[in-house]
């Protein structure tokens, strides 16, 4: 019985060694810190240990073929664990500065608010801004979708509306260095650091709308004005926080969704699991159907009115820019 049992178990444990092996090769390879060739070299020599141990398990000595496969991938590990998120690096300007907050009674005094002046993605002028804001007057949550790559893939952002016609968008990003690629495999792998952005909405929805002509959605939500200003001051206890401690980005598990949603899971109940999630470009139909949208027309006439690429283009960056990209949007 035990021979039959482990004749059903080794397959099972082949195919997790080859998946610790592809992992472990992949994070040699892009976070190994010498010059090509070195990096692809030490790479492809563990994949080829990793094979030749699988295959190891289905002769004679198996137990030494999977004691040295555990050795080499513990020591592996433990060099994983040593890396740490960088805090000084040549960063892009757009995420040179991280954003800190203070709050005094009802006063929200942000730090480093960026304000940049976009003409094109590599041609703008740098601004960071010192503002306070009234969270008394605080009114509005406001979920902005940003589509770059199909369907499937958006960027997320929150914005707080406030009664003076203010608004703080919020975005949570990956913190290049200057001359970095967007590589969302090398960013499973500790490739870069994570950055949250609170800036005007001329400069972080303006720049996809104008500069890089992105279709952007705006929804506005039935958020209360009480669960705003807690879900307003859990970016700043995130900011702050990451000042003080980086954190490295990760393509599935720390990106501009998910660390919203961890977020709204400490200020609401019941935030139920859903696969829109990781897939973020179907998070309106996940609003939607949660009942934070209007729900009183279909959702993809909903999705149609509420994109504002056109308008924004239109228009132009002006100072009415917020109250023109959310002109005949429908309120929940």
């Amino acid at each position: 019985m035990t021979r039959h049992l482990r004749r059903l178990l080794l397959p099972f444990l082949a195919l997790a060694m080859l998946l610790a092996t592809s992992w472990a090769s992949l994070a040699l390879w892009y976070r190994l810190p010498f010059e090509p060739p070195f990096p692809g070299i030490f790479a492809g020599f563990f994949a080829l240990f990793g094979s030749l141990t699988v295959i190891g398990l289905f002769r004679p000595r198996k137990l030494r073929a999977l004691t040295t496969f555990c050795f080499a991938i513990a020591a592996v590990l433990t060099w994983w664990s040593s890396l740490t998120p960088p805090a000084e690096r040549d960063w892009s300007p757009d995420v040179a500065r991280q954003v800190t907050g203070t709050v005094e009674g009802s006063t929200l005094t942000l730090n480093n608010l960026r304000n940049f002046t976009w003409r094109s993605t590599s041609d703008f002028d740098q601004n960071w801004e010192t503002r306070s804001y009234d969270l008394d007057q605080l009114e509005s949550v406001d979920l902005v979708m940003s589509y770059w790559s199909g369907r499937s893939i958006a960027h997320m952002l929150i914005s707080f509306g406030f009664a003076n016609g203010d608004y703080i968008a919020w975005s949570v990003e990956v913190r290049r260095q200057q001359g970095g690629e967007f590589s969302p495999i090398a960013d499973l792998f500790k490739a870069n650091t994570l950055a949250i952005v609170a800036a005007d909405e001329r400069d972080v929805i303006g720049t996809r709308t104008n500069a890089r002509g992105e279709d952007v959605q705006l929804f506005r939500t039935n958020t209360s004005p009480e669960r705003a200003r807690e879900l307003l001051l859990q970016y700043v206890v995130a900011a702050n926080s990451l000042a003080e401690h980086p954190r490295w980005y990760n393509s599935l598990t720390t990106n501009c969704t998910t660390v919203v949603m961890t977020m709204i899971r400490t200020i609401v109940d019941e935030v139920p699991l859903d696969w829109r999630v990781m897939a973020n470009g179907y998070l309106p139909s996940y609003a939607y159907d949660a009942g934070v949208l209007n729900s009183q027309i279909p959702l993809e006439e909903l999705i149609e009115v509420s994109r504002i690429t056109k308008r924004a283009q239109s228009s132009g960056i002006t100072a009415e820019f917020s109250a023109m990209i959310r002109e005949g949007l429908p309120l929940p």
